[in-house]
């Protein structure tokens, strides 16, 4: 076992890790900026948000092993191609990361990680540092564990990979490209997030979540509680409320409400029908209530936003 100097995401060279392989990997891909540089990332206003500081793709990376006894600067990103390996962070479980699996270890959080024996992983990863890295990674759920990502999901990380490590390599000095990449990573997190594979119990929250907004979908002349939602989908009134909540940043009476807004909207554009009917249309009978629900929801009057122009 030897010690190297490795960057660690604003901090200068210094030797903090442990590693079992004294050499790279053939057909690796390193690319680290150095700390002078790093700074100008965190303070430029075009990258502040999120910025690369280390990126690289070990290939069969047999023996690869990685210790860091008081963490990184840096939001670490480890996504496995192929092979397997494993990851341990402090306070949590050891898990096993397996083929076109992502994992993310929090800034701070003292960790190591490795290859296995038998099928040592190809790992693509990048260190991200930045206002909105943190914020990003739990929108997504990135850091809840490893994500299985699908065929897809895969093709937009590993192209996102490509497209920021050639720029990064190729115009190192541009800020046009340093912004570009910046934005390249946070679309392709935010798309692997959105349809990367989901476990069991999130598939079931979102058929759940579907049956609810088609049941309020339908009804919307009505005037639904909660418990008649609860009733259609077997869910608690609790149950419900928490999974509107995670979901739609809504509870769903509210989400009721914005949905029968919307359908007015479109009947304001589309009918000559007055406003008192097309608050009859959507279940609400007192028009002067639905005037004001519909201008603290909509930001204008009904009449105001039926003389707006539209298209």
């Amino acid at each position: 076992m030897i010690f190297l100097f490795q960057s660690c995401a604003g901090k200068a060279l210094v030797p903090v890790e442990t590693i079992r392989k004294p050499d790279g990997f053939a057909s690796q891909k390193l690319f680290v900026f150095p700390e002078s540089m790093q700074k100008e990332l965190a303070e430029s206003e075009w990258t502040k948000d999120l910025f690369v500081t280390d990126i690289g793709y070990f290939p069969h990376a047999r023996h690869h092993y990685r210790e860091r006894p008081h963490g990184c600067d840096s939001n670490i990103f480890i996504y496995c191609a192929e092979g397997e390996g494993w990851i341990e962070a402090e306070g949590e479980r050891k898990i096993r990361l397996e083929s076109r699996q992502l994992a993310v270890i929090p800034a701070g959080k003292a960790h190591r990680y490795g290859a296995s024996d038998g099928d040592p992983w190809s790992i693509y990863w990048f260190h991200l540092q930045g206002e909105r890295v943190a914020p990003l990674m739990r929108l997504y759920g990135l850091e809840e564990g490893p994500l299985t990502l699908t065929l897809g999901a895969h093709a937009m990380l590993t192209d996102g990979f490509e497209q920021a490590y050639g720029l990064l390599t190729d115009k190192p000095y541009s800020w046009q490209a340093r912004a570009h990449v910046s934005h390249t990573i946070r679309h392709m997190l935010s798309s692997v997030g959105l349809s990367a594979g989901r476990s069991k119990e999130d598939r079931k929250r979102e058929r759940y979540l579907e049956q609810a907004v088609r049941y309020m979908t339908d009804r919307l002349a009505d005037s639904l509680t909660l418990a008649d939602l609860a009733r259609a989908t077997g869910l608690s009134k609790q149950h419900l409320i928490y999974l509107f909540n995670r979901e739609t940043g809504r509870p769903p009476v509210e989400y009721y409400l914005r949905l029968k807004m919307q359908r007015a909207g479109q009947l304001l554009d589309l009918t000559d029908l007055s406003v008192k009917e097309i608050a009859g249309a959507v279940g609400i009978s007192d028009p002067y209530y639905f005037s004001r629900l519909f201008k603290r929801m909509m930001g204008c009057s009904p009449t105001e936003y039926r003389n707006i122009p539209k298209g």
